[in-house]
């Protein structure tokens, strides 16, 4: 050992030497020296190549050394076959690897290093383990080192610390996604209630124990060894930590925000258009991230945390601090709590890096209250291809504390008495509060437990009663006595977590249940009325719906950003299992005196037990109709059910809407309703969908005359789209012969796509020559544009020369390379060229060309607004104008010009995981295209490169799948001369100051 730590130092001597050549970049000194810092503090440099590198996470122990994980396998994990790559990197392996050490010996590592002398640079070190594959996070605890090696959780046991692994791994989990190397799972956290937790990111996905996700935070339990999905969602997540009350914050890489507040249970903001909707397909709603203010930087966060010592100046403490990968930088920023949730807004920089090869991969906090932060120390910062040339020698480590820090003494936490445990329960770092947590359950030790309970019931201040609850129940203290005294405690955030370790346990008492159920009543703080919520969504109904009852009949939060969606989570949690306890409640007539009963909960159980498409769920809504007060009520409540008959699917769904549901009594109400309301659309759609012959003549008279509202006509000719009626086709064609509204001709291409008519076509293309509007036009091509016959019709009219070559925008032509039709391609290359941007030796010759033509002189960011606002504006949007069909340019990476050439010349190489846009095949056979704005259970709405929308109900699917193909043509830049593509990139790298 002793030559090792030799060699260590030896590098230590080489890295501080002048004249050592470094890969890339500055040195880690000029690196260093280039840094500025807020007022009154410093950055000093830890560690640096050569023995640290490609650092991506790390932590330090209970003897206050530092431990690094060196992802040096990035991106591709060794010993695997490709299978099959998408375009965002997404790989299928030929297998899953066996775990370590008997899977394939990867060049991951996690390094421990030492300070000995107490100078704050890391002067030794040894390998704790190496030979890992895919490595992203460590925690320590329960006698050993948790490690996260894709796609295993594993455990590997110190008992004696000695720094050397006991044996092979336990594995505990199995089955993280592994597709993509810089989304999988990470960051490994303990959080207060004893699980550890982790983020897992956008483009990989997760079967584990029968639960399936993609973004999210998940938890594992380390005795009990249960696993959650704790919420799920929130895009590419690298970084969570807790704050001093135990909130959840985790980080982001969604432009205009820096975190997610995550809540147990809860469905957020994911990428729809990529991965579909949430897994639950009831959740009928998702939270977003917290609101931002002041919004700078890149678009990426990472490594969060919440700061909790008081070694930085004091208007740091509590804030998010966080690093900004594409603004090279570290941000810090307040967070404040708006009734259920927070709200953040930009401090400023805690670091500035000056360096646009400052890569900030994981943040943390020292024992000695200090922020540490990695540096990957890369001038690539968008996805690599996996193939690329990665350069693994750099990595660095730095530290950021006040001008003047006090020496740091030496401690082992492990050789602490228990006293001395106790009083590290208030330290003002809350590191050393967390440790000595840690330490206590490893040791088992339980003496504590007495003084535990009585600082959690008696505390006079809410943090030490709260931190002495959370160290109890680690200890195993926590009981069903002790709750109910303590859900009496004065302190909201002792009560709040009094409920939610109860709800961990799935069930309680009966007479905790009467007792949560009177809280439920009187209780004055959101944020525990918030875990109510969550906690009667995990009891069983029986104890849940009094809960949820009480507080619909409160109905104090229903105009809160969060807890109406909580609430009706819990309740779909109980709606088929507990059908008679959840219809009890809702049968009531005081539901309907309650905002949060009925604009809420009630519409979404109706449209629930509609969508389940069985006679016992139908029966509950009848019974939910007849319960509602009046008529008037009564009508609020079609809407939901035609939202639910839409999202009925699969074979059994048809074998009821076919055989059972015209018999049923519910649509007996739905006929009875509409020939008391026939001019409601939504029951005249029911009516039609259940089969009745009368409504469907009523639409066909009012669609069709001309003296009808136009508005009304619109929405008419879309409930006659449905019935596929071909006798619909002759009247639809002579509205567009009329010189009828553009709105109500759209509404009639719509209506005719929908048939499959050589003679439809014909009279289609008659019109698209005959027509004077380049708007009908458009549109009457987007409809000949959605299938193979019709679209080879119009094609043999180009081949005619009935039809220019010019009359066809390109990013519309794209549309025909959808339809995979080999001989519509062979025309589109033969009259328009090829779409694609070429081999990809082509795209960078053209890069090189471009990257030329900028180099010949400057250009002007005043004449580059303009280029802008008339060729990208229309999708894009940078310094607040333009629209946002593409990515938000203010926060990408703008000061990287290969980055933006390849996005101009290969768009469809490039597309940011929440802009892929779709392809939707229908029953029938119609192909259409767009970006998914938004997506549920109900229907997808897309929007097309003109921006214009579309809706289709998701019963109308037969088939959707992510588009290869940007929205942006790859051809766009071609109709900019040299100088205006000068003047574009001068405007794109500015600072918008003109």
């Amino acid at each position: 050992m002793r030559d090792n730590w030799i060699r260590i130092t030896l590098f230590l001597t080489l890295v501080s030497s002048p004249g050592v050549l470094f890969s890339q970049g500055y040195s880690p000194q000029e690196a260093e020296q280039r840094m500025t810092t807020a007022d009154g503090l410093k950055v000093e440099l830890v560690a640096s190549e050569p023995f640290v590198r490609q650092p991506v996470a790390i932590e330090f122990d209970d003897r206050g050394r530092l431990w690094v994980i060196q992802y040096l396998q990035y991106p591709n994990p060794e010993g695997l076959k490709r299978v099959k790559v998408d375009r965002y990197s997404r790989t299928k392996y030929d297998r899953v690897p066996k775990p370590p050490p008997f899977g394939p010996k990867g060049a991951d590592r996690i390094t421990i290093l030492e300070d000995s002398d107490g100078d704050g640079r890391m002067d030794g070190g040894r390998d704790f383990v190496n030979g890992l594959n895919l490595a992203t996070g460590l925690a320590f605890g329960h006698g050993g080192v948790f490690v996260l090696n894709v796609p295993y959780l594993l455990f590997y046991p110190d008992r004696d610390r000695d720094d050397v692994p006991d044996g092979d791994p336990e594995v505990l989990l199995t089955g993280f996604g592994m597709e993509d190397a810089h989304s999988v799972a990470n960051s490994l956290t303990w959080g207060p209630d004893g699980w550890l937790y982790g983020c897992q990111g956008s483009t990989v996905t997760a079967h584990i124990r029968g639960i399936e996700f993609q973004q999210g935070v998940w938890r594992y339990h380390p005795t009990s060894h249960k696993f959650e999905l704790f919420c799920e969602g929130g895009g590419n997540s690298w970084g969570l930590d807790f704050d001093r009350t135990g909130e959840l914050f985790y980080s982001t890489n969604y432009g205009g925000y820096v975190l997610l507040h995550g809540v147990q249970g809860g469905y957020f903001v994911k990428s729809f258009g990529k991965h579909g909707q949430l897994h639950n397909p009831f959740a009928y709603g998702y939270f977003d991230h917290a609101s931002h203010e002041n919004f700078q930087g890149g678009h990426v966060t990472v490594g969060g945390i919440v700061y909790q010592a008081n070694t930085l100046p004091t208007k740091f403490r509590n804030t998010y601090i966080a690093g900004d990968l594409l603004g090279h930088n570290i941000g810090w920023h307040r967070i404040q709590r708006t009734d259920s949730t927070v709200r953040t807004e930009h401090g400023g920089e805690l670091l500035t890096s000056h360096d646009n090869w400052f890569a900030p991969t994981d943040v943390t906090t020292g024992p000695d209250g200090a922020i540490y932060i990695t540096d990957w120390a890369d001038q690539r910062t968008a996805h690599p291809d996996p193939d690329a040339d990665w350069d693994r020698s750099n990595g660095r480590i730095y530290r950021i504390a006040p001008r003047k820090m006090p020496e740091e003494k030496a401690f082992d936490l492990a050789k602490l008495d228990t006293a001395e445990l106790l009083q590290l329960h208030s330290h003002s770092n809350q590191w050393y509060v967390r440790r000595a947590r840690q330490e206590l359950v490893r040791r088992e030790d339980r003496s504590l437990i007495p003084e535990f309970r009585k600082k959690a019931m008696q505390g006079l201040q809410e943090i030490p009663a709260l931190e002495a609850l959370w160290s109890l129940h680690a200890l195993g203290g926590f009981d069903d006595a002790l709750a109910q005294q303590l859900l009496n405690s004065p302190h909201a955030a002792v009560r709040k977590w009094t409920i939610r370790l109860l709800g961990d346990g799935e069930q309680v008492s009966t007479e905790t249940a009467y007792q949560l159920d009177e809280l439920a009543q009187v209780e004055t703080d959101v944020t525990v009325r918030n875990q109510l919520a969550c906690t009667a969504a995990r009891l069983p109904a029986d104890q849940a719906m009094p809960i949820i009852n009480a507080n619909i009949i409160t109905d104090i939060d229903a105009d809160d950003p969060r807890i109406p969606l909580l609430w009706w989570w819990a309740v779909e949690q109980h709606s088929v299992s507990g059908r008679d306890e959840v219809l009890q409640r809702f049968t009531r007539p005081s539901l309907w005196n309650s905002k949060l009963g009925r604009e809420t909960l009630l519409p979404r159980l109706i449209r629930r037990y509609t969508a389940e498409a069985t006679s016992s769920g139908w029966d509950a809504v009848v019974q939910l109709l007849n319960s509602a007060p009046d008529q008037s009520a009564r009508l609020s409540l079609w809407k939901p059910i035609w939202q639910g008959w839409q999202e009925q699917a699969g074979e059994e769904a048809e074998q009821f809407r076919r055989d059972i549901a015209p018999a049923h009594p519910l649509a007996q109400l739905v006929r009875s309703a509409w020939t008391s309301a026939p001019a409601d659309s939504t029951l005249t759609r029911l009516a039609i969908a259940l089969g009745y012959d009368e409504p469907v003549e009523a639409v066909r008279l009012e669609a069709f005359n001309s003296q009808t509202d136009d508005a009304r006509r619109v929405t008419l000719l879309g409930v006659l789209a449905q019935t596929n009626d071909p006798a619909l086709i002759k009247p639809a064609l002579e509205l567009l012969d009329s010189p009828t509204p553009e709105a109500i001709q759209r509404a009639a291409l719509e209506l005719l796509a929908r048939f499959e008519d050589p003679d439809l076509t014909d009279r289609l293309l008659d019109l698209h020559q005959s027509t004077t509007s380049a708007t009908l036009q458009s549109k009457i091509r987007d409809v000949l544009f959605g299938r193979v016959s019709s679209a080879t019709r119009f094609l043999d009219a180009v081949v005619r020369g009935d039809v220019a070559p010019s009359q066809v925008p390109l990013e519309q032509v794209r549309r025909l390379v959808l339809l995979n039709d080999e001989k519509i391609d062979s025309r589109v290359t033969q009259h328009w060229g090829q779409l694609s941007s070429g081999s990809r030796g082509e795209v960078l010759a053209e890069i090189r060309r471009l990257n030329n033509d900028l180099r010949a002189s400057a250009g002007s960011a005043k004449d580059g607004r303009l280029v802008f606002n008339k060729h990208c504006a229309a999708c894009h949007q940078l310094f607040g104008a333009g629209k946002k069909l593409g990515p938000d340019l203010t926060t990408a990476n703008r000061q990287d010009r290969d980055f933006l050439l390849a996005s101009l010349v290969d768009p469809s190489n490039v597309i940011r995981k929440e802009f892929v846009s779709v392809i939707v095949q229908t029953t029938d056979g119609r192909v259409m295209t767009g970006l998914p704005i938004s997506r549920d259970a109900n229907q997808v709405m897309l929007v097309d490169p003109q921006n214009k929308s579309v809706s289709i109900s998701t019963s109308e699917i037969e088939e959707l799948q992510e588009s290869p193909v940007s929205l942006m043509p790859d051809n766009l830049y071609r109709q900019l001369s040299a100088q205006e593509l000068r003047d574009l990139f001068a405007y794109l790298q500015s600072n918008g100051e003109q």
